[in-house]
């Protein structure tokens, strides 16, 4: 663990992004071998059914992702501040908030499940085999929420190489147990079930001796700490924060999705191709992110003004770099990249018409990435949700004024407007943050 007054560094950021873009290029790697392997079956019901449970699954399990952001801010302010006793306290607070969330949806997964069918119905075979993979992976549901909270905690306290050991194990694993018990023993969608639901269990083992620091005292079993009314409360209340802010931009991204959809089926295939690159840019620039909430948080718990300037500038900067790098990448490969993922002539065609946006998110978005990187270190929530519902009521006022004028280009155009407001929302508050912290 590094020490928290330790000078910020480029070295100190790359050494904290690095490990984080790492472990985000594992990712789907999973999805596409969980794919594959049912594939071998010969059936298309079971890659159905894997792909609508693992979406029925994300999208609870979604829901805590707040748990994971509101703990690497709260930590790293602790830490900060150097309250190792409050450190601990915020991990059990998170591992327990995190395993109590699952056990209410083991307790609940009928009526879970029935209603997930209800939005998304599908054929009778999908829905059976889908249901016997949704009641093996929902046992996992206690240790994947409480691994939100231990990878918060280890980038709050700098250590993203465990993030990256413990993605690394989990889906390595997952994959040498989807391949044995698919390929191997013939047990099919339940396989790939089992296959991650040890991964996921033994996961949040690995995770927590990764943070076994926090364990070292007897801070960790401080109850009346732990427990406390006041801290809680903060605690809910930065989590509530981050979870209207991410329900809206979630929606902002579904919306986009949906008016696309009305288009045509050519403009909306296209435009699900081009999202790719989006998804690609957030798995790339959340390094440099996550670096923003560990050092920012620890320069407000240190109440170091300069120490969070030189974070959000430093951190900025290989963000900045990044976004760059990615547009141009994505200006010079994106036509054989779409044509890697589509074969229709009609979509690659339309994927190249509507290129140039994709190319210009990352630039355009770089902004509002960082921004919430240093908010959340900062635990300023409360602004990131208003600037977001200023953000998210000026890009529905684009969609209505662009789409009708200008079609696809109009959607593309009224998304970019949503992540311009969003880093100028953020960064018109900036100066009130720097001017609370002590110099």
């Amino acid at each position: 663990m590094s020490d928290p007054r330790a000078p910020i560094t480029h070295r100190r950021v790359l050494s904290i992004a690095v490990p984080i873009v790492l472990s985000n290029a594992t990712v789907p790697i999973l999805g596409a071998v969980d794919t594959g392997v049912v594939g071998q079956m010969g059936q298309a019901a079971p890659i159905g059914a894997v792909g609508i449970g693992a979406v029925i699954l994300a999208t609870i399990y979604w829901i805590f992702g707040f748990l994971r952001m509101g703990t690497t801010g709260l930590a790293a302010q602790a830490r900060g501040a150097g309250d190792s006793a409050e450190t601990g306290a915020l991990l059990m607070r998170g591992v327990m908030l995190g395993g109590a969330a699952g056990l209410v949806f083991i307790l609940a997964q009928a009526a879970i499940f029935w209603g997930a069918f209800g939005l998304a119905p599908a054929s009778a075979e999908v829905e059976s085999l889908a249901r016997q993979y949704l009641s093996i992976r929902i046992w996992g549901a206690p240790a994947t929420i409480a691994l939100y909270a231990v990878t918060g905690w280890l980038i709050a306290v700098e250590r993203t190489r465990g993030v990256f050991v413990l993605q690394l194990w989990m889906n390595g694993l997952n994959i040498v147990l989807d391949l044995w018990f698919v390929l191997g023993l013939g047990w099919g969608v339940e396989g790939v079930a089992i296959a991650t639901l040890i991964a996921e269990w033994t996961g949040i083992a690995l995770g927590l001796w990764l943070c076994r620091e926090a364990f070292a005292g007897d801070q960790w079993r401080d109850w009346a700490r732990v427990f406390d009314p006041v801290r809680l409360r903060r605690m809910m209340q930065v989590n509530a924060d981050i979870m209207v802010r991410s329900v809206l931009l979630t929606g902002s991204f579904t919306t986009f999705l949906f008016v696309g959809a009305d288009l045509g089926d050519v403009t909306l295939a296209a435009n699900q191709v081009l999202l790719q690159f989006l998804e690609i840019t957030a798995f790339a620039l959340d390094g440099f992110a996550f670096s923003a909430e560990a050092l920012v948080g620890g320069a407000v718990g240190a109440k170091s003004r300069q120490d969070l300037r030189r974070s959000a500038i430093i951190a900025s900067q290989w963000g900045v770099a990044g976004s760059v790098l990615l547009a141009l990448f994505f200006w010079l490969a994106g036509p054989s990249l779409i044509d890697l993922m589509a074969t229709s002539p009609e979509v690659r065609a339309a994927g190249r018409e509507y290129l140039w946006w994709a190319a210009l998110a990352p630039v355009i978005g770089v902004a509002s990435w960082m921004f919430d990187g240093i908010y959340i270190g900062a635990t300023w929530t409360r602004e990131m949700r208003n600037a977001m519902l200023v953000s998210v009521a000026v890009y529905v006022a684009a969609l209505l004024a662009l789409v009708p004028l200008l079609g696809n280009h109009g959607l593309w155009a009224a998304l970019m407007v949503l992540n311009i407001m969003r880093g100028v929302t953020l960064g018109l508050r900036y100066p009130r943050l720097e001017a609370q912290v002590s110099a």
